[in-house]
């Protein structure tokens, strides 16, 4: 945790309640920020974080309950309100119009005049000063659609200070980095606190709790549960407080040992980050691809998938030559990749739950080119039931599910076309405790019938918990195998960051 927060009450929110057709958002919610203070709001996938923070942030209007601001009674009904009392939100899907300069985004809406013109020197003299404010060296006329992720990050932040924020909501800010970018955010969010800024800080990631929040209030089922001090608790006790049990192993235990080998990778490389990538994969096995952003595991995953093309190597697949033309000869194979990022790339989001499960393999439900909707029915009924997805229906918008279920039907989708290797890129990404426990026992049930697993993760305490083997990646090469009783987070990342001669020593 960071620098005591100071007794200035920024902001009080009592008693919020919001209500859609149908459906009780929130009842009688409760936050309070102070200045200087990191607050971390946790809550399982549908708890009502998203709900609170739209309405504190003007997409939404509250229906019950009060809120304060410094003491006094606002009503904030527009994000321009939210805006003009200091408080800031910054996304997981960034707010930056890419073809614009990083100085351009900064002052998006705000851009000042002199003579009746924009006042350029400013714009730009103003930006180099916020981003050195943040230890951040990017030329201010860089393209935003150049930068990375992180980077992209930074200049969200920097247009937030220049709104005079008083109070910074961050939802899932660390959701996209690797650990070197992680760390980079931290000592900007410490930076923001140390100047009196109040910070709202969503995470799934509990181990980001304990390193930067003060106080942490949870939610569940639009409720609220309590607040505490992070000093006085435990993982478990945030685990309990979420979730309304105790998980007493999150990571389930497999009894059955690995088959034959399904995959066999020798000396792959691709044009953009892999270079020399060999490793394999058995019947029954979870192996993780594992390393710091950049390392080529991503790229590794998609040349298997045959979306992108290798410049050389070899594979193999169940012993035979296997090089997929594109995805769906890799479908038709057996191979599936579960997408790192399930929005854009793997789910069809303003389509129906249904749609979803069943788009990859309506040949399959169709006889004389009709589709047999009856069958599709059940197939999809059957999967509901066993990957226990919470939707009112067949027919819900995939868009409205939260983040745990959205992730099952993607898993379903695959599972009903009975595939033989799973690539799974970052399985449990913004996916609550209790989601990605029955995520965890999803794989651990398809390793022991069988199927053969390769997992990308960035949050090590998973690679540890549900490996067999681990693949250590660096600069796009395979650098290290760790079995799993040997396997260690300072191990690995050892080998990731290239201190292995540390190891040696």
């Amino acid at each position: 945790m960071t620098a005591q927060a100071t007794e200035h009450l920024l902001l009080q929110m009592q008693g919020i309640g919001k209500e859609f057709p149908g459906v009780k958002a929130l009842e009688g919610v409760h936050l309070s920020v102070r200045a200087g203070q990191v607050h971390a709001l946790l809550g399982e996938n549908g708890a009502g974080k998203s709900t609170l923070i739209k309405i504190l942030s003007g997409a939404y209007t509250r229906d019950e309950g009060e809120i304060l601001f410094e003491g006094q009674p606002v009503d904030i009904r527009t994000p321009a309100d939210a805006e003009r009392l200091g408080i800031s939100t910054i996304y997981q899907e960034f707010n930056l119009t890419q073809h614009m300069t990083i100085a351009e985004n900064i002052f998006l809406g705000h851009l000042p005049k002199k003579a009746g013109r924009v006042d350029w020197s400013t714009v730009r003299r103003r930006s180099r000063e916020l981003l050195d404010s943040l230890d951040v060296g990017l030329d201010v006329d860089m393209l935003t659609g150049s930068l990375t992720v992180a980077q992209q990050q930074m200049v969200e932040i920097a247009k937030a200070l220049n709104r005079n924020t008083r109070v910074l909501i961050m939802d899932e800010p660390s959701a996209v980095l690797g650990e070197r970018d992680i760390e980079r955010l931290f000592d900007v969010v410490r930076r923001l606190q140390a100047s009196g800024i109040g910070i709202v800080y969503i995470s799934h990631r509990l181990k980001e709790i304990f390193e930067l929040a003060d106080e942490v209030t949870v939610l569940k089922d639009g409720r609220y549960v309590d607040t505490r001090r992070v000093a006085d608790v435990t993982m478990d006790d945030l685990v309990r407080l979420m979730v309304g049990r105790d998980l007493v192993d999150v990571f389930p235990k497999r009894r059955t040992k690995p088959g034959e080998v399904v995959l066999e990778v020798s000396g792959l490389a691709q044009p953009k980050l892999a270079r020399d990538v060999s490793f394999s994969v058995r019947s029954g096995e979870i192996v993780s691809l594992a390393g710091i952003t950049g390392s080529g595991r991503t790229e590794v995953a998609r040349v298997i998938f045959g979306a992108d093309k290798a410049t050389s190597g070899q594979m193999r697949l169940g012993g035979q030559p296997y090089r997929p033309r594109s995805p769906r000869d890799a479908i038709n194979h057996g191979v599936a990749l579960v997408n790192e990022d399930r929005k854009k790339e793997g789910l069809l989001l303003k389509l129906q739950v249904f749609f979803n499960i069943t788009v990859s393999g309506l040949d399959r439900l169709a006889r004389y080119r009709v589709l047999r909707l009856k069958d599709e029915k059940s197939l999809v009924a059957k999967w509901i039931e066993s990957l226990r997805i919470k939707t009112p229906g067949q027919n819900f918008m995939v868009v409205n599910m939260s983040g745990g279920n959205q992730q099952k039907v993607v898993l379903a989708r695959w599972l009903s076309l009975g595939i033989k290797v799973f690539i799974m890129d970052e399985p449990t990404r913004g996916i609550d405790v209790g989601s990605k426990a029955e995520i965890y026992q999803i794989m651990s049930d398809l390793a022991e019938q069988g199927v053969a697993i390769i997992m990308i993760s960035s949050e090590l305490p998973e690679v540890l918990g549900m490996s067999d083997r681990v693949i250590v990646m660096r600069e796009g090469r395979t650098v290290k195998e760790i079995n799993r009783a040997e396997a260690t987070e300072e191990l690995v990342m050892q080998y990731a960051v290239g201190h292995e001669e540390a190891v040696a020593g």
